[in-house]
């Protein structure tokens, strides 16, 4: 084997077995951060039954963190979302490395602004409520629902789901798990699409944070099974090293 091919092997397997650990914590992330959002309920907005907060929001203070700990892993999962996504531009066949790149660079636009969405919240409303700054609080918290943090999350898994769109391409039609993995892509973005339809047509500038919530769920839920399906075919690569003699191989 040349230098050349030794090296080859030698990326190829840190590429999987790396791949393979990222693809098991973006499914437990999600798993996490799916969990504590669904525990955390609606204060404003549609879905609000008591204890309800109306515009200006300007006695939202006490609310903080309890209503904001599930952003810390909503950052943490947005950016290994990044990092699984290249993970699987570098796993996909060379014929298939457009459709990679144009998934990491729509996961990258959605990562900026999801993580900037989440980060503004953790960071500006809570000081600026202490500090008695209420001036613009009313179209930047998470309690309006039809405020800039509702638009800039629909924008943020819009573009994930699109993101899974070309992601989807990247998997081959011959391998069984490759083509569940695609579909699961696919549908992914074609119910993100239809969802935003239907909410649009249904309910039009009046949607607040229902498509939010429809297209978060649709987005972890890909989210979650990808990461499961995408684990095992990086397992199935190491295995293949190791019985081709390629590395040696130690336990994953």
């Amino acid at each position: 084997m040349t230098h050349e091919q030794t090296t080859g092997t030698d990326q190829s397997f840190i590429l999987n077995r790396f791949g393979y650990f990222i693809a098991i914590l973006t499914t437990g992330l999600t798993a996490l951060t799916f969990g504590i959002a669904l525990m955390t309920p609606p204060l404003s907005g549609p879905f609000c039954t008591e204890g309800c907060y109306e515009y200006p929001y300007s006695d939202i203070a006490s609310r903080f963190p309890r209503d904001y700990l599930w952003m810390y892993p909503a950052i943490l999962l947005t950016l290994v979302y990044l990092i699984f996504m290249v993970c699987v531009y570098n796993y996909a066949p060379r014929d298939r490395k457009l459709f990679g790149q144009l998934g990491v660079a729509f996961s990258g636009i959605a990562t900026l602004t999801l993580v900037a969405d989440y980060f503004i919240q953790l960071s500006v409303i809570q000081p600026s409520l202490l500090n008695g700054e209420t001036d613009g609080i009313a179209l930047l918290t998470q309690y309006n629902p039809h405020g800039i943090f509702i638009a800039l999350e629909e924008l943020g898994y819009l573009l994930m789901s699109v993101s899974f769109l070309f992601i989807a391409f990247t998997y081959s039609r011959k391998d069984r798990l490759e083509q569940i993995s695609r579909w699961v892509l696919l549908a992914g973005f074609w119910l993100t699409v239809l969802s935003l339809a239907l909410i649009s047509v249904t309910l039009g500038i009046h949607r607040e944070y229902i498509f939010e919530l429809a297209v978060i769920s649709i987005d972890w839920l890909v989210l979650l099974t990808i990461g499961v399906l995408q684990s095992i075919l990086f397992k199935k690569a190491l295995r293949k090293q190791a019985l081709t003699g390629e590395r040696d191989l130690a336990p994953v």
